[in-house]
């Protein structure tokens, strides 16, 4: 029986530019309402640009609608 690997002790947090947060690590997510939601992997994509069909996770439509961060827009 193979096992899962570990996760890190520690959590980090990354916002890949122009696309989703990268979470690595013991971090539970839950929704507004402050239920647990579903987590199958070590790192999980978030995210952040509002369009995907399966949030709170990343399904790549940043890239189909030319998602771009706050901090990489001209003037930010």
């Amino acid at each position: 029986m193979r096992r899962p690997p570990a996760e890190p002790a520690s959590a980090t947090i990354v916002a890949c530019p122009d696309g989703p947060i990268l979470v690595r690590g013991p971090i539970a997510i839950v929704d507004a309402a402050g239920r647990p939601v579903p987590r199958r992997r070590a790192i999980v994509a978030l995210c952040r640009c509002g369009a995907s069909a399966i949030k709170p996770y990343c399904d790549g439509t940043h890239e189909a609608i030319g998602f771009t961060a706050p901090c990489h827009r001209p003037g930010s």
